[in-house]
This record gives C-alpha cells, structure tokens and sequence, in this order.
C-alpha cells in the first residue's frame, strides 16, 4: 500500500486534472442525455452553462448602465442603500436621466414654498408624516386606526422571507413608528417584536384556518386577543406578481415551526387555491368584512391587483346601498413583487399600478365613496417623487416590499424562488441567515423610512404644502407622447381626485403624540 502510494504522489497535478478532464468527458458524450451542447462540446459545454447562470450578475456590475435596470436600476439602489445607512444620498453636476423620456414626471414647484413656523413638529422631527386619515373611522370600528408613517412594510410573509430578515423588519418598523404587513403566511413570532402589525391573509388562510383548510373566525378572534399588536386585518384578493393564480408551499420547506405558524401539517404539500373558500361573490365579501370587524373590532381591508372593473363597480354600488364596505383598499400593481410567478402572469396580468389605481378610484369617487376608504398604494412607490405622484392621485399611504428588502441588505439577485437569496433574505437557509445582524439591519429599515419621509416632506413643501395629502392632481405633470408631449395627471387620467379632510400636521402631532382626541371628517 505504502509503495502504492508512494507512485501516486509521483504523478503531477497537471495529470490529475488531465484524468478528471477525460472522465467528465466520457460522462458527457456516453451518459448524459439531457444536454445537448454538453454531448456534442465535451467540457467546453460547461463553460457556456456557467457563463449563462452568472449572466445576470455580470450585465448588473459591468454592463448595465445606471438607468436601464430593472425592476431597480443602480441609481434606485443606490439611493435606498445610501438612505439606509444615512450616507450621502444626493448626485452631482445634474441628472442623468433623459427628462424628455415618456412617463418622466415632473413636480411643481411653488415660487415661494411652505414656510414651517418655529413652534410646526416637523421643525424637530423632520420626518414626522402620519396619515391624514383614519382607518375605520367612516364605518366606526371599535378599535379605529391611524398609521403613524405614510409609508410602511408590504405583504411579505415568514417562509418567503427568513425569520431574521422578517424580524429586521418589525423592530425597523418599531423604530420609525410604522406597520409591518404579515403576508399570508401567518402571524411569526418574527412579527411580534414592538412594531404595528396588519394581519394579512389570502386563499391558504394560513394561521387562521381549519383542518380542511377553510377560514376560522375562532381562530381569528384568539389571534386578535392574544396579539394587540395587531391594528388592522386585511384580506388578498389578488396580488401583483401573479393574481388570479394560487400557489404551492412545497413540503420540504415545511418546518415544525412554520406548519405551527400557518396551521398546517410538516412535510406536506400546501395548496394555496386561486379563489377563496369563504366567499364567491361581492356580497359574500362583504359579509365577511362585517363580521370580522364586528368579531375582533378591528378596521378591515382588501387588497387587490387591477384588471377587469366590473365587479369594483359592484362592490362599490353595494357599498352606497348598505352603508358598509371596506375600511381600506390595498392596490398592488401589475408590475410585480416579491412573490415568484410564471412569466406570463408577472409581465402580462393585471394592469400597472398608475393604470390600474386610476381607473379604480375613478369607481369609488363616482359614487362619493373615497372619503370613506384610506387607500394605499403598492408596486415601485417607495421613492419621493413617486409617492408624490401616488399622493396627487389620490393615495393616503403606501406599502414598500422590496424596496425595504433592499434596505436591509437585498441586492436584487433576483433568486427569491430558489432557496438561494445570497443576503439571507429571501432563504430559509439557517447559514446564509446568519449574515444579517438583526440590530444593525432594523436601523436601517428604521432609517430608511426616516429619510424618504424627510425628503418627501421636503418636495411637499416645495410644493407649497404642509402635508402630502394636499397634493392635486395638476401638481404632477408626465411626459405623455410627441403630440401633446406632456400633461398634469388630471387631464392624463380624466379625474381630480377628492380632497382629504385636513387640518393642520400640528393637529396630528398631538393625536399621535400628545393623546389628543383623534379626529377625521367622515361625512
């Protein structure tokens, strides 16, 4: 054995190697049936297949420039990171976008913008932007709510996210006075870590179900007693990244601690079915609205990816009938999110949000129903000038996915479906969770939101506003087309969007912070 050894210690590397070479060969061209380039182009093959699967990586670092990107380009990134560790966030010598570019919008500036008096809150806290509105005021819930930040944490549950980037998140949120979406997949302890929370729940009815899968109103009413941080419930009809479509949560992801959390058994397949078991028609929506709100005292919500208006148009009618209807109403845009999706139903279904947005409130706002509803906008708004736009439309907040994932670390990879997030955000691989530091990641969540209400204040201001709700549609203008090269969004999408009852942001300083009654105009 010795004198075995000893002779191949003698051979050189270069032989080894050599050796290797041939027997990935002879498994190429005797063996393998799957790879055509792998059989015909021995070795070389491999190359082609790892140049391919690195190409995304290389177009993002070397290729690309800073503007062509998506669904984020370097510039959008770079502003979130640079936000969210409180760096620099400006650029120099002008902008490098092409201003004349189709859907470019431009804000009015007023000459003399809004001067803020020496005694006005967002004189020491230059980031305090609540909502200007209540959520379950009109419908006079028993446990009515009011966001205490514009912008907030989407629908991302525990099982698409990691158990530290989900709790990165809650304590960010806490930090900066926001709530903190749940997703479908139940409530985590993750969620229960000191920030607001809005229980989200779809088709799966994943932690509030029974057995044969169905909805449980029991369950609903323990999870909303035992859980104060919940502030508001909010139903998916449909979402962005693939609406009208369910989905499967395959069981080798199921661990103990997520089938307890979602209510379903280890190792399982779990079918989340494209309709709902506890309603079919709007009628039967509304019912279920009611009797959660009755049941668990909370304001409750949809949410909803745009296409077909026909049965808004019902549900808006039934609403004006009864008296009775949502408390908030959550669109998503067609543009997609965090949710993995056939390419076909993330680039083809659903309208984008500016589309879908506006033709729906046009719904409510005809029947003198958008005073009742807070509306919150989600799809690519978490950015200032955006949510300005989003604003003059007629939204009262917005929810942010993964742009908050990019704030605490997300580098757009974009293999969110494959177990494999290189951050630890989007895997529930325990080792490549360990690279988030839980503290240093919910600061700059924290700081995220802190410096996009700063700054979105700031462009308010300019405006000449006090508060981003007093945005008008003919405060925006876009660049529409070669023939009329650019409008104000009223005469783009036909409405001017009903105005929001407000006092004053001093008024809402103290409902927030000071225990002062609360207060919403809701007739």
């Amino acid at each position: 054995m010795d004198h075995f050894l000893s002779l191949l210690s003698m051979v050189p590397w270069w032989a080894w190697i050599l050796v290797v070479l041939v027997l990935v060969a002879i498994r190429d061209v005797f063996f393998q049936k799957s790879h055509t380039i792998s059989h015909n182009y021995p070795i070389v093959g491999h190359l082609r297949y790892w140049l391919e699967s690195i190409g995304p990586e290389m177009r993002q670092y070397f290729v690309a420039n800073n503007r062509e990107e998506l669904p984020f380009n370097r510039i959008e990134r770079g502003w979130i990171y640079a936000s969210a560790k409180k760096e620099n966030n400006y650029e120099g010598f002008g902008t490098d976008r092409d201003i004349y570019a189709h859907q470019h919008i431009f804000i009015k500036n007023q000459m003399m913008g809004y001067q803020l008096s020496d005694e006005h809150p967002n004189k020491t806290d230059t980031s305090f932007l609540p909502c200007a509105k209540v959520i379950g005021a009109y419908n006079k819930r028993k446990k009515p709510y009011r966001p205490a930040s514009v912008i907030n944490v989407s629908a991302m549950s525990f099982g698409s996210l990691s158990a530290a980037a989900v709790e990165s998140l809650n304590k960010g949120v806490a930090k900066s006075q926001a709530y903190h979406n749940t997703g479908e997949g139940g409530l985590s302890p993750y969620h229960k870590q000191g920030g607001d929370v809005v229980f989200h729940f779809g088709t799966g009815y994943f932690g509030v179900r029974t057995g044969d899968g169905n909805f449980s109103m029991e369950k609903m009413k323990k999870l909303v007693a035992e859980n104060p941080c919940i502030k508001a419930i909010e139903i998916k009809l449909s979402q962005g990244a693939k609406p009208g479509k369910g989905g499967v949560l395959p069981g080798a992801k199921i661990t103990p601690e997520i089938a307890e959390i979602r209510g379903v058994e280890v190792g399982k397949d779990v079918l989340s079915p494209a309709t709902h078991k506890a309603f079919s028609t709007v009628s039967e929506l509304l019912e279920l609205i009611e009797a959660i709100a009755d049941e668990t005292g909370l304001p409750v919500g949809i949410k909803g990816a745009i296409g077909k208006l026909d049965q808004w148009e019902e549900l808006a009618d039934k609403m004006v009938a009864s008296g009775k209807g949502p408390d908030f109403i959550a669109v998503d845009g067609g543009e997609g999110g965090t949710g993995a999706a056939p390419p076909s139903f993330a680039d083809h279904v659903s309208l984008p949000w500016i589309y879908g947005f506006s033709n729906l409130y046009k719904v409510f706002q005809r029947r003198k129903l958008t005073e009742r509803i807070v509306f919150i906008g989600s799809g690519k708004l978490g950015f200032p000038a955006k949510a300005a736009m989003a604003f003059a439309m007629g939204v009262d907040c917005i929810n942010v996915a993964r742009e908050a994932m990019m704030s605490i670390g997300c580098i757009q990879a974009q293999v969110c479906h494959t177990n494999k997030c290189p951050a630890g955000i989007a895997t529930q691989n325990k080792w490549r969770q360990k690279g988030i530091s839980i503290p240093l990641k919910s600061d700059r969540l924290s700081q995220y939101f802190k410096t996009f209400r700063k700054e979105f204040l700031e462009i308010t201001h300019a405006a000449g506003y006090e508060h981003p709700c007093q945005f008008t549609m003919k405060d925006i203008q876009v660049n529409v087309d070669d023939v009329d090269f650019n409008r104000d969004l009223k005469t783009c999408y036909g409405y001017e969007k009903t105005p929001v009852s407000f006092e004053s942001v001093t008024k809402l300083y103290e409902c927030v912070h000071l225990g002062g009654k609360d207060f919403q105009k809701t007739s």
